[in-house]
């Protein structure tokens, strides 16, 4: 039986569509529509595949006939006729160039015309002659960072994204740097670290100031700063010594709410909402809002003040991914997200009993500071695999360190729990009888991941139906841009979690993060209460909470959706086991 392809797999399939259609000169529009494709399929909440199976593709946002016969395709064969017979007539390396740090489609045709450069190995050679500078657009910098990236080991695979946790610790030492300039009246970080997306290509910052030029001076003079690409009164680029990119933008102050507006929405929210208003002769750019109908031109100070004009409500910045937002602000129907404030316990983490790096009374006392009201100790259990596990006999004398704990602390409560591993056969590593002494059991998979799908579900739906199981964590097992997620079929395991009222945990780990956005929208559209929990393994990483509350935002979710926002009375009320 053939594997079914993950959404991951077909989004692949469609951003190298999307890239063949550019090398070969195709009309943009072509190329949009790939890309745009490649997205929905990448962020679907279900499989793709399953839904071609079953002739339901069309049904996903920028998904016409075309493309769905195309999707439906590449399931039943594992490939796409169109990137076939575009294969057989570009060069196949040319794909790989694509992926050069400076280099992109236009700039691969434009070598492949020029200089015939069609592999890797003739960029470098190409590069060390001291042809590329031959051709228009390029220079002796271009072929110095074309050998760089080379020599560096880029192999013309696609460029890993950076994690937001490094992105958003260097843009806010980048923000902090220019507000202290006297110069500048406004700095904000935007862009993609300001949705709190997963990952970030680079970074974006936009400012007012009072003399735009002095801010930039002072700007190409941080410390994180490496390399200055281009630089103006209108702002600069420039790499860090972290390899991140970083765009300044600076605007008169009456145009900064326009200018943050812009550059904080994705490429997919903004072009929605330009569409959107243009129906009412609207038309938004980074600068203003002009009324066709009066020729008015509105310079706004505020993002609040761009939506209003619109006709909207304020969009949190996590929202704007063209998911349905701008309905929901011209209606007043969206959401009161949830915030960190709202956030009164921690359910999941670590101590020196298993991987931890501090004492249970050091967790406790650190939850306690960060106002929580109850934290719950989760070590590893029998089965982990990485030799830093508790062995059953070991387990009942933790609790009862852990009650000794809490019997010291004041209006503070820390409970006894476990991260149980989940057998291949759906059971978990300690027996029913110690699980009951427990206040809390995390149940979550962390051996055999390549199992098949259809066991791998088996095994979570099994876990998920244990009635001593409180919450799944890290459902899919991911690790961002390290590890995939195993295969499993999370619309049988949210279906489960929703008919056994198991919590789903969004693992805050910003190298987790999982559940993702989506699934986590998907899971408490159907009902699932979910969880949010740090996973620290140290006192300083239960800070750790504020990227899954960044994922439950994205997701659309409230306090009422977030189990953890309530007493522990209210929340132990919750389980299936009460």
């Amino acid at each position: 039986m053939a594997r079914t392809l993950k959404n991951s797999e077909i989004a692949d399939a469609f951003e190298e569509l999307a890239t063949l259609y550019e090398l070969d000169g195709a009309v943009l529009y072509r190329v949009v529509a790939y890309r745009t494709a490649a997205k929905s399929i990448r962020e679907s909440g279900v499989s793709v595949a399953q839904m071609a199976a079953q002739g339901q593709a069309e049904q996903l946002s920028g998904i016409g006939k075309t493309i769905a016969e195309k999707i439906a395709a590449l399931v039943e064969t594992g490939s796409i006729p169109a990137a076939d017979k575009l294969k057989a007539r570009i060069p196949a390396g040319l794909v790989a160039i694509t992926n050069i740090p400076g280099l992109g489609p236009k700039r691969t045709r434009l070598l492949y015309e020029e200089l015939r450069i069609e592999s890797l190995e003739d960029l470098r050679r190409a590069a060390e002659d001291q042809r590329l500078r031959t051709v228009q657009g390029f220079g002796a910098k271009a072929e110095e960072k074309v050998l760089t990236a080379l020599a560096a080991g880029a192999d013309g695979r696609p460029r890993i994204r950076t994690l937001l946790s490094s992105a958003l610790a260097l843009g806010e030492e980048l923000v902090e740097g220019l507000r202290d300039h006297e110069a500048s009246l406004r700095v904000e970080l935007a862009g993609s670290a300001r949705r709190w997306a997963e990952t970030c290509k680079d970074l974006d910052i936009v400012a007012a100031a009072t003399d735009p030029a002095a801010l930039v001076e002072a700007f190409t003079r941080l410390p994180a700063i490496d390399e200055v690409v281009t630089s103006g009164e209108a702002g600069a680029k420039a790499l860090t010594h972290r390899g991140l990119t970083v765009d300044l933008r600076i605007v008169a102050q009456e145009s900064f709410g326009n200018l943050l507006q812009h550059f904080t929405g994705s490429a997919r929210h903004n072009e929605a909402l330009r569409t959107k208003v243009v129906k009412r002769g609207l038309h938004v750019s980074e600068y203003s809002v002009t009324d066709d109908a009066t020729g008015a031109v509105h310079r706004c100070t505020t993002e609040e003040e761009v939506y209003e004009l619109l006709g909207m409500a304020y969009i949190e910045p996590e929202l704007r991914e063209n998911r349905g937002e701008l309905d929901a602000a011209s209606s007043g129907e969206l959401p009161e997200l949830l915030t960190l404030a709202d956030i009164r316990g921690d359910l999941h983490c670590h101590t020196t009993a298993s991987d931890g790096r501090d004492s249970i009374e050091q967790m406790a006392r650190a939850a306690q500071e960060r106002g929580y009201g109850y934290v719950a100790i989760t070590d590893h259990s029998a089965t982990h695999g990485f030799g830093n596990h508790v062995t059953p006999d070991e387990l009942k004398r933790q609790i009862e360190r852990i009650r000794a704990v809490d019997a010291a602390m004041e209006d503070f409560r820390v409970l006894a729990g476990t991260e149980t591993n989940v057998l291949p056969d759906g059971s978990v590593d300690y027996k029913d009888d110690l699980l009951a002494e427990l206040d809390w059991v995390v149940a979550s998979v962390h051996t055999s991941f390549g199992i098949g799908e259809n066991e791998m579900t088996d095994r979570m739906v099994a876990a998920i139906e244990h009635p001593l199981v409180d919450v799944i964590g890290h459902p899919t097992g991911r690790l961002i841009g390290r590890r995939e997620p195993y295969a499993v079929d999370l619309g049988r395991v949210i279906e489960a979690a929703a008919r056994t009222h198991t919590f789903l945990e969004i693992n805050a780990n910003p190298n987790r993060r999982d559940l993702d956005d989506v699934h986590a929208r998907v899971a408490a559209r159907a009902g699932v209460t979910i969880l949010i929990d740090s996973d620290a393994h140290g006192t300083e990483t239960l800070a750790n909470m504020r990227f899954g509350v960044a994922t439950a935002r994205r997701a659309w979710l409230s306090a009422a959706d977030v189990a953890n926002t309530r007493s522990w009375d209210d929340l132990r009320a919750l389980r299936p086991r009460g």
